[in-house]
């Protein structure tokens, strides 16, 4: 990437001969540098103190082995990772991801787009993240649970409810939260917040399954009221992935008023013009755990597509990719803008390409960003870290309206940092810009030993 500001193009250049085998991390932040050059032009204070210098540089990273021993009795070796990037606003929060593609490239990508987005909910988080090679699927629960005991008496020594509180992501949920949380409370003897996203039953917080994908659409919402004096009500919406994010995003979108007409899955997409049918998707996801596929076979008119990334070609007022990182590249952007789409929300983190960005902001179309769009997650876990903190619990509605107000705040900050640095509607420049000067005020008000 080249840059106007020599500074910029200085430290992009030190991330890159340091890390010249991690592309997801490189284009994080990369994509993030780019947006500052308005910043360091009228903070030089900024640029005096090192703070992106130190920014771009995690404070820790941990990578450890995870032996486990399979139901045939054999070993199995994963590799484990944390990575804690950045505590100047509070004690490192991030998700734990278990899937096949998880290496240190990516977790750091994660963690550093975690620092800004954890920022931007206004809640006192620092930025991290974690993981394993570990692909839970086709695994038994009793091999998943011995698993998550090997992965969480390394991880345990790392972490704590002032230190650093993990939660769930992709490969991870309430089951394997469960089962972690479990083992570190023996290990511990010790009762405490140390992971979100816990059932209901041993500390965790009412409406932080849908936290996510509701935040997305309150997101979304905000943007087409503000920028577009629209809503979501009578859009056409296509949502890629049918895993969490994607299935309540679906809901929420719903009840606002929009069809979700397509939904996908790794192995490819399915679409119902008469709309998805929630309840027929999350039998399939939640309950079976079955490929997409299946919806077709049930609901009358549903078709199946073979190929995810077909999904874009189906014609939609808003695009919300929830699946992965860089789903949608160049190619799909311009097959969305040739159909009419007027915006595109990340529920997912990182998943359009710098080149679908660039076709998006190119052609008018309002995009928002996944450290500002899908920040409802990690601001429900903040709320369950407080709750935890008090021994007390919210209602639903209670936590989903707080919730509600979190990611309007998000937008209106994004949007009105746009506005001050000169990016016009560029939300996610705004959302980078905004994240980063809560984190840069509290970095250099520790001092640069920090």
């Amino acid at each position: 990437m080249q840059f106007k500001s020599a500074y910029l193009q200085g430290v992009y250049d030190s991330v890159c001969k340091r890390n010249p085998h991690e592309p997801e991390f490189l284009q994080a932040v990369g994509e993030v540098l780019e947006s500052f050059e308005p910043v360091v032009e009228k903070r030089p204070d900024i640029v005096e103190k090192g703070v992106i210098d130190r920014m771009v540089e995690p404070e820790r990273m941990i990578m450890f082995r995870v032996s486990w021993v399979d139901d045939n009795g054999k070993v199995q070796v994963n590799r484990g990772y944390r990575v804690q990037f950045n505590s100047a606003i509070g004690p490192y929060k991030g998700g734990c991801r278990f899937h096949p593609s998880v290496n240190l490239s990516i977790i750091k990508f994660l963690g550093f787009e975690q620092t800004f987005k954890n920022s931007l909910t206004t809640l006192p988080m620092g930025g991290g993240k974690g993981g394993s090679d570990f692909n839970p699927k086709g695994k038994s629960d009793n091999e998943i649970m011995r698993f998550c005991q090997s992965f969480m008496t390394e991880l345990a020594k790392h972490i704590g409810p002032d230190t650093d509180v993990p939660a769930g992501d992709i490969g991870v949920g309430a089951r394997e939260v469960g089962y972690m949380f479990g083992q570190y409370k023996r290990l511990r003897n010790e009762f405490t917040g140390v992971l979100t996203g816990k059932g209901l039953t041993f500390g965790g917080s009412l409406a932080r399954t849908e936290a996510t994908g509701y935040g997305l659409l309150y997101f979304t919402e905000e943007m087409l009221n503000c920028m577009k004096n629209d809503s979501i009500k009578g859009k056409t919406i296509v949502v890629s992935g049918s895993g969490n994010v994607a299935i309540y995003a679906t809901e929420k979108a719903t009840e606002l008023g929009g069809k979700v007409v397509a939904m996908s899955d790794s192995d490819g997409y399915v679409f119902d013009a008469n709309g998805i049918d929630l309840d027929v998707m999350k039998q399939i996801k939640e309950v079976e755990r079955a490929r997409i596929s299946e919806y077709a076979k049930r609901v009358a008119g549903a078709e199946y597509h073979e190929g995810c990334a077909g999904i874009w070609g189906v014609k939609c007022d808003v695009a919300l990719p929830c699946a992965t990182q860089n789903e949608l590249d160049g190619e799909s952007a311009n097959k969305l803008i040739a159909n009419g789409v007027i915006a595109v929300a990340e529920g997912a983190n990182m998943p359009c390409t710098p080149e679908a960005i660039n076709a998006f902001h190119s052609n008018g179309v309002l995009y928002a960003p996944g450290k500002a769009s899908n920040a409802g997650g990690v601001a429900v876990s903040g709320l369950e870290m407080s709750q935890n903190s008090m021994r007390y619990s919210w209602s639903f509605d209670e936590v989903d309206e707080k919730l509600k107000g979190i990611m309007k705040n998000i937008f209106h900050a994004s949007y009105d940092a746009a506005k001050e640095f000169g990016l016009n509607d560029n939300i996610m420049a705004g959302a980078n810009i905004a994240g980063f000067l809560k984190v840069a005020a509290a970095m250099i008000a520790q001092g640069v030993a920090y």
